[in-house]
């Protein structure tokens, strides 16, 4: 077993192809095979599946091998990043999994200043649901995530708060007041977004002693605000998903106040690699000072 041989077939497995892990990695699909092959032999179990319908399929030990070569690769980039640090040259891979108000928003800052300050380190990102960032972190697919509580499985950081505000189509009734209490969205047809917010709505509905009536349910802050707009349901959603709120929308503040942080997570801040350490300590500058957002007129529409 070898260097080559963990790089390709983690590849394989984060591609689902030979034939692609083989382009991304300079090697003919022959030679992909055969060190597969030889791999597997070495090791004396199967760890691909070929199946016509699913495709190429990871065995059970597999799937467990996976998660320990990414911590063997793993371990060669911190050594890589360590050498490289001793003659002053910061260099190494971060892959960063955010969900997408947070990529959206926070990643490219973080990469832009990164970049400016260590040319050397390069960022890949992985953008998806909070809980797919969270089965990333798991796996070892990326290095560092940011994701919204509960999180006891990793070692978190608290990046930023941003606070939440009802969101109602044009002309709604509700619109007159500058400030909805809860109890008064009890009987209104609510949209759910599953991009983090369930808990925080949850728990804003249960301290208000109010019940959430939901209606529907999607996956992405921006199809949840086209539907409030075309009046099919009332929702809450996050400042930073209200940066560019659709037309005929009204956005206003709650009563109770509620809010909805963000965290850096990693397996472990003592194993963190110098590159992530470093993506750390720029993040919290450029934002963990911040606090929560405060209302911005240019997004409150009437």
């Amino acid at each position: 077993m070898n260097n080559n041989q963990i790089r390709l077939f983690v590849k394989i497995a984060e591609t689902g192809s030979f034939t692609k892990a083989g382009l991304e990695l300079n090697m003919t699909q022959p030679a992909v095979s055969r060190a597969i092959s030889a791999l597997e032999t070495e090791m004396d179990v199967k760890l691909l599946l070929r199946d016509r319908r699913s495709g190429l399929m990871l065995t059970e030990v597999g799937k467990r091998v996976l998660i320990l070569f990414r911590e063997i690769l793993s371990g060669f980039n911190k050594v890589e990043q360590e050498i490289a640090a001793e003659k002053g040259l910061e260099k190494g891979l971060i892959r960063i999994g955010a969900f997408p108000v947070a990529a959206a928003y926070f990643v490219p800052k973080m990469i832009r200043s990164i970049k400016s300050r260590y040319p050397g380190i390069e960022i890949s990102v992985h953008e998806g649901s909070v809980a797919e960032v969270k089965e990333w972190l798991e796996t070892r697919q990326i290095d560092v995530g940011l994701i919204i509580p509960p999180h006891e499985e990793f070692e978190t950081l608290p990046l930023f708060r941003e606070k939440l505000y009802a969101v109602l189509p044009g002309g709604h009734p509700l619109g007159q007041h500058q400030v909805i209490d809860v109890k008064d969205l009890e009987h209104e047809p609510m949209m759910i977004c599953r991009a983090g917010y369930e808990p925080p709505v949850l728990d804003l509905f249960k301290r208000a002693g109010s019940e959430l009536n939901v209606k529907y349910v999607v996956n992405s802050y921006n199809t949840a605000l086209n539907m409030i707009q075309e009046g099919l349901a009332v929702g809450v959603l996050s400042q930073l998903s209200l940066l560019a709120p659709p037309d005929d929308v009204i956005i206003r503040e709650l009563f109770p106040d509620a809010y909805r942080d963000v965290h850096l997570a990693v397996h472990s801040l003592e194993e963190a690699s110098i590159a992530v350490r470093l993506l750390i300590d720029t993040a919290l500058e450029l934002f963990a000072e911040a606090g929560n957002l405060s209302p911005a007129t240019n997004t409150v529409k009437e």
